[in-house]
């Protein structure tokens, strides 16, 4: 029997799984997970890199000593955020999406090429934190003077295990810089930016195998854990999917990008899939109830929360997505400043953030079947949200869609399937 470990790294926590086939079905074992999240250094929000190192490292030892043969492992994680690189050396900090220091250089960007051309070129919904725009603020910082070039953070990791750089396709499509027609890097928008064409190597695909660490295939998944995710999905046709996690990627897999008007103004991207393109959308996810947990009740447990929560009347909703909400000081001051009607107590926060999460998903859906031009029946979620029978009842009134949640790990199943089909086990 094969043995294979996905180490599958999100923006609060990690967790390596091993995983096997038997009797046809991939079985699985969680053998180690660790907390992740944000520092702030210098007055950035930055990620710890060296602890995530080490946390990928002792995972893989504790993965060893209960299954001494291994065929493979792969990490993925989050996207758009990278490891600037001298010769074989980090530069740091490495920063975290959620920093602001883009937010001077977005027009910059814009006067260079249009978002409207970038839109065309790539397909790559507007976010404030696409590595286009961290890349041209380390720019015009000078930290691409010493670079040799850069690599995303699953790509990172596994180069410190295996000595091998690689740049996956699924993870750098996250970015704004992959051409949406070719699938490598779009020459025209280096050369209008001027960054330096040493960094943009050429992209391999999910199941490649790029190099060993103690006697173990290091194979690229989809990097990009939404990809791996929707990849482990176990769909009986292809309807939209929800990753429900710190945030919520919603959008269904097609044939080819689209990148026409009504997709540009409604901000939908298009990612790469394994074999197919990713059409979505990333909206507002777990991080608001998180962060309203942390704020009001943090030693209360979920179960308890959303119990209160069914019970409160409170009928205002906010739109989830506002800029408001990304990375406010305060969680429950920005509910405030953003509703007419003064929530209460806990429970109407709670109410009124779910409400407004499942309504942000109907006006996702409504958007998706418009641009796509089809109508779909089932809304498949998974992530840690499948698991919220509260608000999984919430999207079904909302969308009008039989919702089918699947509280598995999608995303480590993905990334186990793609290291069984590269090991030839089908």
């Amino acid at each position: 029997m094969k043995y294979y470990l996905a180490i599958d790294i999100g923006a609060s926590s990690g967790r390596h799984i091993v995983g096997w086939k038997a009797n046809g079905e991939i079985q699985t074992k969680e053998v180690y997970r660790f907390p992740n999240g944000v520092t702030k250094a210098n007055g950035h929000l930055t990620w710890d890199i060296e602890i995530l190192e080490a946390h990928v490292r002792t995972g893989i030892e504790a993965a060893l000593k209960q299954y001494p043969q291994i065929e493979s492992l792969s990490v993925d994680t989050w996207g758009v955020d990278y490891v600037l690189m001298n010769k074989n050396q980090p530069i740091l900090p490495c920063y975290a999406y959620r920093d602001g220091r883009t937010e001077a250089v977005i027009p910059q960007v814009h006067e260079k090429m249009p978002f409207s051309e970038l839109y065309r070129r790539t397909g790559i919904q507007f976010q404030p934190f696409n590595t286009i725009y961290q890349l041209y603020a380390d720019k015009l910082a000078g930290r691409l003077e010493q670079a040799c070039g850069f690599l995303m953070i699953p790509e990172y990791l596994m180069y410190r295990l295996c000595g091998v750089k690689s740049h996956e396709y699924t993870n750098a499509t996250t970015g704004g810089m992959v051409s949406a027609q070719t699938g490598e890097y779009d020459a025209e928008i280096i050369r209008a930016l001027d960054l330096p064409k040493r960094f943009f190597k050429p992209l391999q695909q999910p199941g490649t195998v790029i190099g060993t660490y103690k006697g173990i295939k290091v194979v690229l998944c989809a990097t990009h854990d939404t990809g791996s995710a929707v990849e482990g999905i176990p769909m009986a046709g292809n309807e939209p999917y929800i990753s429900s996690g710190t945030w919520s990627l919603l959008g269904v897999k097609t044939e080819r990008p689209i990148t026409n008007a009504a997709s540009e103004l409604a901000n939908w991207s298009n990612e790469g899939g394994v074999g197919y393109n990713r059409y979505q959308k990333n909206i507002m996810g777990m991080w608001i109830v998180n962060r309203l947990r942390a704020e009001l009740c943090p030693d209360m447990d979920w179960g308890s929360i959303i119990a209160q929560a069914e019970k409160s009347r409170f009928e205002e909703t906010a739109d989830a997505n506002a800029q408001a909400f990304l990375a406010p000081k305060s969680m429950k001051e920005a509910f405030d400043e953003a509703l007419k009607t003064a929530p209460q107590n806990m429970d109407d926060y709670f109410r009124c953030a779910y409400r407004s999460l499942a309504l942000s998903y109907m006006n996702a859906i409504q958007e998706l079947q418009h641009n796509t031009g089809k109508h779909y029946d089932q809304l498949y979620i998974v992530g840690g949200g499948a698991k919220n029978a509260f608000l999984n009842r919430l999207t079904a009134e909302a969308t009008g869609k039989e919702v089918v949640a699947l509280p598995i790990e999608a995303t480590a199943l993905g990334n186990l399937q793609i290291q069984m089909k590269a090991a030839k086990e089908e």
